[in-house]
């Protein structure tokens, strides 16, 4: 065992120790994702929360996104069954963008040119909604909760009012249709942590080349990130594409993982895959981030917004500075620019060869 990862567990363990010790409470998230599976960059950020010793996870909200929700929902209920965490809730949420639709996509498209992601509309993974689509790990025997994911985020943070941190992996309905049902919700949460937005990231990868402000987070439900960007959080941390194309999943991260006999270890060792030149961690970064901010080594404030009329920018990251803000009020973002590769990458393979920790 190599002697930075004999630290990692040292102090991990030294953390719990001492949180047990003084009866401090473990850190309070929600995990609102378009959990698209299995493995992957959904799954394995969820994987990185659930696997820290830091962390109680208080349930999974999940979103149409990357895939439809009804899949999405299946292979989260299985990626829990694997680990051994049956406990943490799966809650259902929107299955649908607030305003935007398929077919009026289709007709942008048309417009002002192909978008190289479309989530769960992608024509060649496309299928109807209430389908399950490939199910490589098989069916989950679990069930979700019966609870919609808007009214659980309003439940928890009323629970434990500014305590809980809303860590957002994909689109933004479930939280803006939080956010409208009770709008106090923003301000009782601890903080919000999302992975979205994208502003001039140095890249060859053709998605971003000629449109560096798309990012399909954001874009996938404008309106949803809209709401969400202007409401009170007492803090909100974005990793945009700008930090995120900095990083790759490789195969020798995941020969790393591999080497493990832990059930995420198992888990990963079995689905992930290398898709393409660009196998960029997203979601992972921004959840390891939150973990341990000293992965981050640069970070900026910016004020932000969605761009919400319907031309050719319709969906992109609106950015601004104190200097060229708007003068209708929007909120102000710590946005990550930089990180520590190294410390990053040993996080990522400790965490999910660890042990998984036992139900909170």
């Amino acid at each position: 065992m190599k002697l930075d990862r004999v630290w990692f567990l040292v102090a991990a363990l030294l953390v719990t120790s001492c949180l047990t010790c003084r009866g401090e409470e473990k850190r309070k998230i929600i995990i609102d994702q378009d959990a698209a599976g299995p493995a992957g960059t959904d799954q394995q950020s969820m994987l990185l929360l659930i696997q820290s010793p830091q962390t109680q996870v208080l349930g999974i909200a999940v979103v149409t996104g990357d895939q439809w929700l009804h899949e999405e929902v299946a292979h989260t209920l299985r990626m829990l069954e694997s680990i051994g965490r049956t406990d943490i809730p799966v809650v259902p949420g929107a299955e649908y963008p607030l305003v935007k639709r398929k077919s009026e996509t289709e007709r942008w498209e048309e417009q002002f040119g192909v978008v190289p992601w479309l989530g769960a509309w992608t024509p060649r993974f496309y299928h109807l909604p209430d389908q399950l689509g490939e199910m490589p790990e098989g069916k989950p025997t679990t069930r979700p909760a019966d609870e919609d994911a808007a009214h659980f985020l309003l439940r928890m943070v009323r629970k434990f009012p500014n305590q809980v941190t809303i860590y957002e992996g994909g689109p933004m309905t479930n939280l803006a249709l939080a956010i409208s049902i009770d709008p106090e919700f923003a301000a009782l949460a601890k903080e919000l942590v999302f992975m979205g937005g994208s502003f001039n990231p140095r890249t060859d990868d053709p998605e971003f080349v000629n449109t560096p402000t798309h990012e399909f987070n954001l874009w996938f439900d404008p309106e949803a990130a809209h709401i969400v960007l202007r409401a009170p959080w007492k803090k909100i941390i974005c990793t945009p594409v700008d930090i995120s194309v900095k990083t790759r999943l490789t195969t020798e991260l995941i020969e790393r993982i591999r080497n493990s006999d832990s059930p995420a270890a198992r888990y990963i060792a079995k689905y992930a895959r290398l898709r393409g030149n660009y196998n960029y961690l997203w979601d992972e970064l921004a959840a390891a981030a939150w973990l341990d901010p000293g992965i981050i080594t640069k970070k900026e404030t910016l004020f932000m917004d969605v761009d919400l009329d319907r031309g050719a920018g319709y969906g992109n990251t609106l950015g601004w500075t104190e200097h060229d803000k708007p003068k209708i009020e929007v909120q102000l973002v710590e946005v990550q620019d930089d990180l520590d590769l190294d410390r990053f990458y040993r996080m990522f393979v400790d965490l999910l060869t660890a042990t998984t920790p036992h139900p909170n």
